[in-house]
């Protein structure tokens, strides 16, 4: 099977390009703008006719696209994110090669959803932020293609490689710091957050098994339980094997808040962020999978606790 991956040198593109490899069945193609891919094509600039034209050399059964930009203005997040997708959409209607398109969504399409409730695939979208906003545009640019396509709504990906400016990531960062400086007390803010982490490994999982699959339309992938941010925090700590204090700055959600790492001594006032929560999903989120264990025989195999001592691992080789 040829597969031609979009993005594998990102976060979550390094991972599933590693699962297509341990694929003998699979010969693999990466397009990306960086040096190390294998054809090299900015899908926020480029034509869909030169995307056409590779596509109908190469000949692939399989386009995977895992590309986009997780920060920056609208209009960043736009070309990114929802041109970008437009691009290989049209280049896959005029290509002749008949591939079937695995697009990497997100939890974020959905905006803030009820405490306590499991959001499923027929929930109606409502993105509180222009990231999900982006995301969405583009999944309804895929279901409207006409193509053989699958959308999986990916939710909080954890895990080795967890970029440092995520939850997580900073939380990471923020405990090896005090640690480093043998500071017995941290401040953390933000950690009454409630999230839906899986593994990014189990994501790579779930790509490899909706590319073979017959499956359409919109797929969650997440854990299926939701997480406090403080209870990760915990669990970190006792990874880390950090004994000091944890003292927690949140309050009332608000166009300022606190974030995560605060250092002691200053304001604890950040400074303004448009949306009270980034990513434009409130207080809680929290995936109904069923959808993928029924239709793509897929289920998460990585506990929360792994994914942490992964992050730490990383997080600790830079003191």
């Amino acid at each position: 099977m040829r597969v031609l991956l979009i993005g594998a040198n990102g976060y979550l593109g390094r991972f599933v390009a590693d699962r297509l490899l341990a694929d003998p069945a699979v010969q693999l193609t990466a397009l990306g703008r960086g040096d190390d891919a294998d054809v090299r094509f900015d899908l926020a600039s480029g034509s869909p006719g030169a995307l056409t034209r590779f596509l109908d050399a190469v000949h692939p059964g399989v386009v995977i696209n895992c590309a986009g930009a997780i920060r920056g203005g609208a209009r960043e997040l736009t070309r990114h994110n929802t041109v970008a997708v437009a691009t290989v959409c049209e280049a896959l209607r005029r290509s002749g090669c008949g591939a079937r398109l695995v697009q990497i969504g997100c939890g974020a399409e959905y905006g803030p959803s009820q405490p306590g409730s499991s959001t499923a695939e027929d929930a109606v979208p409502r993105p509180g932020g222009p990231y999900g906003v982006s995301k969405l545009a583009a999944t309804e640019l895929v279901l409207g293609s006409g193509l053989d396509a699958v959308v999986l709504r990916v939710f909080s990906p954890a895990g080795p490689g967890t970029p440092a400016g995520s939850p997580l990531g900073r939380l990471a960062e923020a405990m090896r710091r005090a640690m480093q400086s043998g500071d017995g007390e941290l401040k953390l803010g933000g950690l009454g957050v409630q999230r839906d982490f899986v593994d990014v490994r189990d994501v790579a999982r779930a790509v490899h098994a909706a590319s073979l699959s017959a499956a359409q339309g919109v797929i969650n992938i997440g854990s299926g339980r939701a997480v406090r941010l403080r209870d990760a925090a915990a669990v970190l700590a006792r990874v880390a094997g950090y004994g000091g204090a944890l003292h927690e700055l949140d309050g009332p959600p608000g166009p300022v808040r606190p974030a995560i790492g605060h250092p002691r001594g200053e304001s604890e006032h950040a400074a303004p962020v448009a949306y009270p929560y980034p990513d434009g999903c409130g207080s809680w989120q929290q995936a109904d999978v069923r959808t993928a264990r029924d239709r793509l025989g897929w289920r998460p195999r990585i506990n929360l606790e792994e994914s942490l001592a992964d992050i730490w691992m990383e997080a600790a080789c830079r003191i």
